[in-house]
């Protein structure tokens, strides 16, 4: 287990009564930095570069190593003081949970059965993630960091300069439980680094400093949330100490039974296969995945609850299942289901058959509850791991949100989960996959990619607390379509997800608009505007030229054949009846309630054949894969991906 904190009123680098001349100099510069300015004065660009230095000197604890702790757990973001998803404030992610729990709104995503599947009865468990009264120490650094500088805890959750010599002053505490020197030597602090993550576990530890100094060698630079510009110089002779951890105190897991790659750290806690009685089981599906059916999909989820008791829900017999869950503070993953099982998460039997879904602590509904870098770049690397062994296309129609998993009937629709949500950064997200989306095409190439800036683009959301009240301005991967090139027209008409009703702003209305990564045919231009084909219609989004939210790209789409005045769209792609063997009832192939008008295009993800995996008892002697002739296109339809029979539709190569 983690060692226990240092007493701060004994620790002999507590604000030391002798400093050197250049510390004492440090720490003139820092109080401005803290708040002693005039009111009126302006914070220069360089004023959190400042703070670093300034914390470096005070605390004895070398720049490089608190930039890179600090880029590791908010890219030097502050986030206006509010916290992330685990409870951590400001650029050194000082975690205050018992705080930052009491602020977080609580909110449910969606209501439809996880397991998606007609042919079984809809499982609708109590969702509500139950919470430990007691909080490890890796969600309450803040109050340490409080005792430890003398500064108050509302200080550290909001002032940048204040928290940044928490973060220095808690590596510095760790350093000496260590029994190592105050070292100008980054090399000399990987122990106390590994420590700082709060990990309970050695392989956690390591790979969170790995990252750490993987950050160093390379080297950062940007401008914050705060127009902070803030330079990390690259490093990339530097070789740590990695024998440190051997005193770090922690214990040792073993990563036995986990489909992990060897750049993340890994725990195997599964989700139990049970039966109940009356062949009712639970909570996932034994299959043989490559070998019976490929995996095509991996779908993103949040949590909608923090770690501890998230790990409690996938391990009820009861409840719905996800294949791997990803922690905040430090990036750790822990597998519940093998990759050659079906677990039930995504809502649609046919995408959960063929998918891999991963949960991210993390709340839809919470824009300023921010995600962690570690978090970003363990899951990054997963996914690289997995879509180069399952031969996943690393795109916006195979990496999906929950929220781009369509309803596989009509009736499911409304009742389909919003996860990750506006606020998850997929533009970064795919940066660390090593697969960024660029310009691939003039404006002859006939689509664009969605790719707002991130940070610059905050469209209005309400729903985050109350129904009607606003959410917080914050950045968002989504921009919003609109029925004319004006924003005082109308939004653009999910009739499956509102009938006759009109699509609304709210955080979890995902009927009028796109998502960052996806691809659609342009219909149109108008200045500032651009058209798409979406949900049958034409939707238009604000392009400004100096302000891109897309790029041009080229690809295949599809467009109904000639003679059809529409084709029908549908949310799984099934075989047809005569596909199905005698003892296998055949599935119902129910389109959508919307329809591809011709003259109409939309993108190309896959073409697939119709396909079915039954699976409703817990003995698998009964459970068959049933293959169509039958062929499908995977289409990007709305922010919802969506099918159409091969036979419906023809490709052709757009152009404007």
């Amino acid at each position: 287990m983690r060692g226990s904190a240092t007493d701060p009123t004994s620790a002999p680098g507590h604000r030391r009564a002798r400093r050197t001349a250049g510390a004492l100099a440090a720490a003139a510069l820092l109080l401005p930095l803290l708040g002693a300015a005039p009111s009126d004065a302006r914070p220069a660009e360089d004023r959190l570069q400042q703070a670093f230095a300034s914390a470096s000197a005070e605390y004895h604890v070398p720049q490089s190593v608190l930039l890179g702790v600090s880029y590791l757990q908010s890219r030097w973001d502050a986030h206006g003081g509010a916290p992330s998803v685990s409870g951590g404030y400001g650029p050194m992610h000082l975690t205050d949970a018992r705080t930052a729990i009491a602020r977080t709104a609580r909110h449910s995503d969606g209501t439809g059965d996880a397991r998606g599947d007609t042919a079984r009865a809809a499982l609708h468990p109590d969702t509500k993630v139950p919470e430990n009264s007691e909080l490890p120490p890796r969600l309450k650094t803040l109050p340490r960091a409080a005792g430890l500088t003398g500064l108050s805890a509302e200080r550290l959750r909001t002032d940048p300069a204040a928290n940044v010599a928490g973060g220095a002053a808690l590596l510095a505490a760790e350093q000496r439980e260590l029994g190592e020197p105050l070292s100008a030597d980054p090399a000399q602090w990987y122990g106390a680094v590994a420590r700082f993550s709060g990990a309970e576990d050695t392989g956690t530890a390591a790979a969170y400093a790995n990252d750490v100094y993987e950050v160093m060698r390379t080297g950062e630079q940007r401008t914050t949330d705060a127009g902070q510009h803030v330079v990390l110089t690259a490093q990339p002779d530097l070789a740590p100490d990695t024998a440190q951890l051997e005193k770090s105190g922690l214990r040792t897991v073993s990563a036995g039974g986990t489909e992990c790659p060897k750049s993340v750290s890994c725990q195997w806690i599964p989700a139990p296969y049970e039966e109940f009685g009356d062949n009712d089981y639970g909570n996932h599906d034994l299959g043989d995945r490559p070998a019976s059916q490929s995996i095509r999909y991996i779908v993103i989820h949040d949590t909608e609850g923090t770690w501890d008791g998230v790990l409690k829900l996938v391990q009820d017999p009861t409840y719905v299942s996800w294949n791997y869950t990803l922690r905040s503070t430090d990036g750790l993953i822990a597998q519940h289901v093998k990759a050659k099982d079906v677990a039930w998460h995504a809502g649609n039997w046919y995408i959960n058959a063929k998918s891999i879904g991963l949960e991210h602590e993390g709340f839809l509904a919470a824009p300023d509850a921010w995600y962690t870098e570690a978090m970003y770049r363990a899951s990054a690397r997963l996914v690289r791991y997995l879509a180069a062994k399952y031969r996943i296309p690393l795109n916006r129609q195979h990496i999906l949100g929950h929220d781009n998993v369509p309803g596989p009937t009509t009736s499911t629709i409304p009742g389909m989960h919003t996860d990750p949500g506006p606020f998850w950064d997929w533009r970064h997200y795919f940066e660390l996959l090593g697969h960024p989306f660029r310009k691939t095409a003039g404006k002859s190439g006939g689509l664009v990619t969605i790719r707002p800036d991130y940070e610059a683009n905050q469209p209005e959301y309400t729903g985050c607390v109350t129904k009607d009240e606003p959410c917080a301005a914050h950045g968002s991967s989504e921009v919003r379509l609109y029925s004319d090139h004006d924003e005082h027209s109308a939004l653009i008409k999910d009739v499956g997800l509102h009938k006759n009703a009109d699509s609304t702003i709210d955080v979890n209305d995902v009927g009028s608009r796109a998502s960052t990564g996806q691809q659609f045919a342009v219909a149109g231009h108008y200045r500032d505007w651009t058209a798409i084909w979406y949900l049958g219609q034409k939707a238009w989004f604000k392009n400004p030229k100096k302000h891109r939210t897309a790029v041009d790209a080229s690809g295949d789409v599809v467009t109904p054949k000639p003679g059809l005045d529409s084709v029908p769209v549908y949310g799984r792609a099934y075989p047809e009846a005569s596909a199905y063997p005698a003892e296998v009832p055949a599935q119902a192939v129910s389109p959508l309630p919307y329809t591809l008008p011709k003259g109409q295009k939309y993108v190309v993800g896959d073409k697939v054949p119709g396909e079915y995996y039954y699976a409703v008892t817990f003995t698998t002697d009964s459970h068959r894969v049933v293959v169509g002739k039958d062929l499908y296109y995977e289409i990007q339809f709305g922010h919802r991906v969506a099918f159409v029979r091969a036979a419906d539709v023809q490709v052709v190569r757009s152009r404007r």
